[in-house]
């Protein structure tokens, strides 16, 4: 019989699996709270549970409980990386950021990423798996164990394409903002894609409260293209009709990630172009001064010219903020800590090839 990760079953699917177990109905919910609620670390921390039923459960089922490999702060912000390792390896990493409004925590959704985005470092070893609820559960649960705070808004905008983990994807969604675990709220949870239109229209018909981003980019399908493979496949008005369905099911607000690459998308042409995208739509516009990863030749666009483009902009009332950089000094951009984490371990290892994947390969 294949193992199952316990901490990835929702409420109701604990409930059936401690019925097959011959145990009574409140058994699930003390296990949901330890899990979910308390965020025990292991079977041996559930106290209330007797040692013959944790012994059942850990020979029966597997718990998901990270490993955290590095922390970074931010000596600018306190923002902290986190860089933890999964039960076969590999790392991932996630980010916390402190706010007058409360805690936020940007998690992965995947190990790697198969979406080629130019100015993007998680994509430079592609994709070698999705994440399960749990482990996208425990980054929110690590940090908060680690840090003592309670996180409030939560954001699937770290390494990966969470639509691209579709399944896996929803029912974390529901787990955390479950009534009998977390219960954040859907409207402080922001989910990013690149953009695969199938699936935004099924995360419209899940009718969540939770608020999607596109990554967009460009105003014109020919740039879109140059900095963003998945435009090859779909086209900027394919992706303004899935927004606008998305909109007219949920009643949700769409963003529009934005990131200035210096001589690439900031022109004053590209603002226009971007306001009349955006004038018809219920949106708003998150402009993003590009990280610079050494891998790509993109740079930052000027501090003025990212003032001119917001200043154009709000001109043709379009409703845009300049996102605050956050983390600037430790790795802040997606995936920088987690491959210069792969580089030194396959220079300590004298690793001749190049990591395929996210694994180390030995010449």
């Amino acid at each position: 019989m294949d193992r199952i990760d316990i901490k990835s079953l929702p409420f109701e699917e604990l409930k059936k699996e401690m019925e097959g177990l011959g145990e009574k109905a409140f058994r699930a919910k003390q296990l949901y709270d330890w899990m979910h609620v308390k965020l025990a670390g292991s079977f041996e921390e559930m106290t209330n549970l007797s040692k013959e039923l944790r012994t059942r459960l850990s020979e029966r089922y597997d718990y998901t409980a990270l490993n955290q490999v590095e922390v970074q702060e931010s000596r600018i912000d306190g923002t902290r990386k986190y860089l933890f390792e999964l039960h076969d390896g590999n790392v991932i990493e996630s980010v916390w950021m402190k706010y007058k409004h409360g805690n936020s925590v940007c998690i992965s959704s995947q190990v790697g990423c198969r979406m080629g985005c130019r100015f993007c470092a998680s994509t430079l070893d592609g994709l070698e798996r999705n994440l399960s609820p749990a482990e996208m559960l425990d980054q929110i649960y690590a940090i908060t164990r680690q840090t003592g705070e309670r996180v409030s808004n939560v954001v699937v905008m770290g390494t990966g394409e969470p639509l691209d983990n579709y399944e896996n994807l929803c029912v974390f969604l529901r787990m955390l903002t479950d009534e009998n675990g977390l219960h954040i709220s859907q409207r402080n949870v922001t989910v990013s894609t690149c953009g695969l239109v199938p699936n935004m229209y099924r995360l419209a018909d899940e009718k969540l409260q939770i608020t999607l981003a596109l990554s967009l980019h460009a105003a014109t399908d020919e740039k879109r293209k140059s900095l963003m493979p998945i435009a090859n496949r779909f086209c900027i008005a394919e992706l303004m009709d899935a927004c606008d369905y998305y909109f007219s099911k949920t009643g949700r607000r769409i963003t529009f990630e934005y990131s200035l690459v210096g001589g690439v998308n900031d022109t004053d042409e590209d603002a226009e172009r971007l306001s009349k995208l955006a004038g018809p739509r219920c949106c708003h516009i998150n402009l993003i001064p590009v990280n610079p990863i050494k891998e790509r030749e993109y740079v930052q666009a000027e501090a003025k010219r990212i003032a001119a483009f917001k200043n154009k902009l709000e001109k043709n009332r379009i409703a845009c903020t300049i996102r605050r950089e956050m983390g600037r000094d430790i790795d802040g951009a997606c995936g920088q800590l987690r491959r210069r984490h792969m580089s030194a371990h396959k220079e300590a290892d004298g690793v001749k090839d190049v990591f395929h994947n996210g694994h180390r390969e030995k010449a």
